[in-house]
């Protein structure tokens, strides 16, 4: 609903109530005073259709509603008029104003609103004294309280929503990076390694230079491909490129030749009967060799991998060794990149993460995605 609209919407309600609270006045001022053994005079009734007449605008003008009901209240008991339903107008006004207002700007008007009703209590028709003082500030603080509550946990209300939805876009954020991360990252690596090969081959065997320079034009389309397909993905805002799949396990053959033109070969290892799995288990499987591949091509020096893929009824288990020089030999970068961007990639699907020195050497990353808890 537009503001308009819903301005709208307020203000008939608000009517209808004002509505409501008139027609109990005109009815139940007169038994009230029955009951009192107190009669009602020529403005009485006009005074109860003003403080209940001006209840419409309580959320538009809280403070001129507070105002004009107080200044009719104050004049009905003044007057000596018996209590009845034009209390409720006043109950409604301090209510609308600790609810609306600051809590500065609500105690303010509270006070000159008490401090108006206290005319009453010592000067009026029939002035209750020092009997009645209790009542009447009692008629002011508990709306008043009850207000401010209900302020105060509306706005409480509003910073939640606020909290989560700053929580949800930083971990959108998060995964955007961790993707473009993981797609640009691998790239890049290839394209370094091969470039490095035919600068070192383009004046002494100019054939092999020009099939790594093919290797690069190959790497770098599949590069901008799978990017492409992510940040369609990350928009939403219509069906992903068909040129390049969902990257997955199925993409894996494509993987191991990158990196294997890149100098690191690659062996794959299946256990257990391939089948589909759930797009988010599969994307994180394929993620996490990717990188595990990545970081061998950057750190681990001339090496080769291994990739173990086992199939089991309740999930997946991927595990890249590699034969390079041990531990990657720089600290890993913050989360959402290297191995702590794998270890919050397989964690958020309730799987498990680990990373370390291989018992042969090299290294080993080893990750379990559970299939049952993401279906």
């Amino acid at each position: 609903m537009d503001r308009a609209g819903e301005d709208r919407r307020r203000w008939l309600l608000d009517g209808l109530f004002a509505l409501a609270l008139l027609a109990i006045g005109l009815v139940g001022t007169a038994p009230a005073g029955l009951n009192q053994g107190v009669g009602t005079g020529r403005v009485t009734y006009p005074l109860v259709v003003v403080a209940a007449v001006a209840v419409a605008g309580r959320r538009r003008w809280p403070l001129v509603v507070l105002a004009v009901v107080t200044a009719a209240v104050t004049a009905y008991l003044m007057l000596g008029y018996p209590y009845g339903p034009i209390l409720l107008s006043f109950i409604v006004a301090v209510y609308t104003v600790a609810a609306h207002r600051s809590v500065r700007t609500a105690a303010v008007a509270g006070a000159a609103t008490l401090s108006a009703l206290l005319v009453y209590v010592f000067v009026g028709a029939r002035p209750p004294g020092l009997i009645g003082l209790m009542p009447v500030a009692a008629w002011v603080a508990v709306p008043f309280a009850v207000g401010t509550v209900v302020r105060l946990s509306r706005e409480a209300a509003v910073r939640g929503r606020a909290d989560q939805a700053r929580r949800l876009a930083d971990a959108e954020r998060l995964r955007v990076a961790r993707e473009v991360h993981d797609v640009v990252g691998h790239g890049l690596a290839a394209i370094h390694l091969q470039a490095e090969i035919a600068l070192h081959l383009l004046g002494r065997k100019p054939e092999q230079a020009e099939a790594a320079l093919t290797a690069i034009s190959r790497t770098s389309k599949e590069a901008l491909d799978e990017l492409r397909v992510t940040l369609t993905v990350v928009r939403r805002d219509g069906a992903a490129d068909e040129r390049a799949p969902t990257p997955g396990l199925a993409q894996l053959p494509e993987l191991r030749q990158r990196l294997a033109g890149a100098g690191v070969p690659v062996t794959v290892e299946v256990a257990g009967a391939p089948r589909p799995l759930p797009v988010a288990v599969d994307l994180a499987a394929y993620r996490v060799v990717q990188e595990a591949l990545t970081n061998v091509l950057r750190h681990a020096g001339p090496a080769t991998a291994t990739v173990h893929l086992r199939y089991a009824a309740d999930g997946v288990t991927v595990t890249v060794i590699d034969t390079g020089r041990g531990r990657v030999g720089v600290p890993d970068r913050p989360a959402g990149h290297g191995l702590a961007g794998m270890r919050e990639r397989v964690e958020a699907l309730g799987g498990a993460f680990d990373a370390g020195s291989a018992p042969a050497g090299g290294f080993r990353v080893h990750a379990t995605l559970p299939v049952r808890e993401v279906e």
